[in-house]
């Protein structure tokens, strides 16, 4: 942006990710190589037309797959995030990091100038998510 000191570019928001349906979408489909429509809708905790309406926008961004199949008689949908889509959740989580970043180091120097005060303690990054392997009903 035209505020950010010279030679520091901000890390951008993902605005097709950004709403937070999107996101928790794209977060839960992270964890996973592929995952059943209702297993990422009861993750997610929302309903079928609101999941198909952001798997619909996901999809057309280019960070959401859609494979249909069958089980057995019983239609069936898969997700997945494409490659585009891991990229966009990382440059995403990048970019929060730098805001929680530049908010300390704001408070940090607040503080040197008002004199010394406890240090807020530093939050640790979530533990990678083993990623399973999709079960074939």
């Amino acid at each position: 942006m035209k505020d950010d000191p010279p030679g520091q570019e901000r890390a951008a928001l993902d605005e097709a990710i950004h709403h937070p349906t999107r996101l928790a979408v794209v977060a839960f489909l992270s964890a996973c190589d592929e995952a059943d429509f209702a297993a990422v809708r009861d993750g997610c905790q929302v309903s079928d037309s609101v999941l198909s309406k952001t798997a619909s926008a996901l999809e057309a961004a280019g960070y959401l797959h859609v494979r249909k199949g069958h089980v057995g008689k019983r239609p069936r949908t898969w997700l997945s995030l494409t490659p585009a889509g891991e990229q966009a959740l990382a440059g995403h989580i990048a970019a929060l990091q730098n805001i929680v970043t530049t908010a300390r180091t704001a408070a940090t120097a607040a503080r040197g100038a008002e004199g010394p005060a406890e240090p807020a303690a530093p939050v640790e990054p979530a533990e990678p998510v083993a990623r399973p392997v999709p079960s074939s009903e």
